[in-house]
């Protein structure tokens, strides 16, 4: 069987040199065909491994629950706060909502005149939010250097603060931010730690950022912001659902415990993580949708001058196929021999095209910085859908070039 194949194979090698510059403008649209899918598959997957790892950054489990502004119900539209407080916050520490994982309470600091963040003759712009213990590992955030939020900080409202690294840098230089000290207005805090920085370069060039720079932030005990503040409200809460189908479910657990605590005297409103995952998948899977079948129309045209090659073969070598039919070749060797011819062009452009797509990858990762690499997945692919190419293309050929009969195939001029 070996040598059957080898023989064949010999065959076609020696059948398409006979017509080099046709075989290889053959080669070459097939080529061009198979890269551009590779490459457009390259693109996607690196599109999507890029944006989901700054999603990431957000917690993808997270689920944010706040007070509707927009709510048009005048008689608690005109009411005052944000709808949440310490009270309500407590209610839904205890346990009452069984899809909620962790959850943790967020305060924004609007001060009435903007506090100067200041360490000796360094200042910084950072936003200072009031947070929990939870909140780090909700949101995936990584205390690189000293330590993260312990209970006691919270109940007994110490002044410390973890930093994020703009500001660790903007308030300390390249020196060690721990254990340092540093003013918000007048009121002195102590830096137990210092966050990894987040990248959402990406979804900063669209506006999806989330509106805050992830890493130019300054955590402290949401207690103690209150205190400053002067009041027991909470700005919104940031929860992590059991799982992420269950991120729907815990949204509404928690505003379910919320109006009745509030005796439904406000609305409130959620996001959830999943939302945005969903939306972001549907969007790159119809975008990478559309590049392949635009990316498929070459290997159509590809497709279409192996067929052309391979019906002008057929014609050309009419009286060569009744000489073989003449001296015992079967349907089968025939049809075998021209796809075989077929399927040799269509493997050697998939294999270029490889190639050139690989080429294209190296090259858009080195201009974009994105994560470009080609997968196996991909490489496989190409490869499969190059020889489905030169059977599918070389079949109608090849059939007609079988059933010529031996006398007439003699005959033809």
């Amino acid at each position: 069987m070996l040598i059957f194949f080898v023989d064949r194979f010999s065959l076609a090698l020696y059948a398409l040199k006979d017509n080099l510059r046709r075989t290889l403008l053959s080669i070459l649209g097939i080529a061009i065909g198979i890269a551009a899918v590779m490459a457009v598959g390259t693109i996607s997957k690196g599109g999507n491994y890029l944006i989901f790892s700054e999603l990431e950054t957000f917690g993808l489990n997270s689920v944010w629950v706040f007070r509707d502004r927009g709510d048009k119900d005048p008689h608690r539209r005109v009411r005052e706060g944000s709808g949440i407080d310490n009270d309500d916050y407590q209610a839904l520490t205890g346990g009452c909502c069984p899809a909620v994982q962790r959850i943790s309470a967020v305060v924004h600091a609007s001060f009435s005149k903007r506090a100067v963040i200041q360490a000796i003759n360094r200042y910084s712009n950072a936003q200072v939010q009031g947070v929990d213990v939870t909140l780090t590992s909700i949101a995936n955030d990584v205390v690189i250097q000293g330590r993260p939020f312990r209970a006691r900080d919270i109940t007994s409202r110490r002044a410390v603060a973890i930093l994020g690294p703009t500001a660790a840098e903007d308030l300390f230089g390249a020196a060690s931010a721990i254990g340092r000290e540093f003013r918000i207005g007048n009121r002195k805090f102590t830096v137990i730690g210092v966050l990894e920085a987040k990248s959402r370069d990406f979804l900063a060039s669209i506006g999806s950022s989330g509106g805050q720079d992830a890493n130019n932030r300054i955590l402290i005990p949401y207690t103690i912001l209150q205190q400053m503040l002067g009041h027991k409200q909470i700005n919104f809460l940031h929860a992590e659902a059991v799982t992420q189908t269950q991120a729907d479910s815990a949204a509404q657990q928690l505003i379910a415990v919320l109006k009745r605590h509030n005796g439904h005297n406000y609305s409130y409103k959620s996001e959830t993580m999943a939302t945005y995952i969903t939306t972001t998948e549907r969007i790159l899977n119809g975008v990478a949708m559309i590049g392949i079948i635009a990316a498929s129309v070459s290997l159509l045209v590809g497709g279409m001058g192996i067929m052309n090659i391979m019906s002008t073969s057929v014609l050309e070598r009419t009286r060569e196929i009744g000489l073989r039919k003449a001296v015992g070749a079967r349907r089968s060797d025939i049809l075998l021999q021209f796809l075989l011819e077929a399927v040799v062009i269509s493997t050697l452009g998939g294999l270029i095209g490889l190639t050139l797509g690989t080429i294209a990858s190296i090259v858009l990762a080195e201009v974009t910085g994105f994560p470009l690499a080609p997968s196996l997945t991909v490489i496989v692919i190409a490869l499969v859908v190059s020889v489905a190419v030169g059977i599918i293309s070389g079949y109608l050929p090849a059939r007609r070039a079988a059933r010529l009969h031996p006398v007439e195939a003699l005959r033809y001029e």
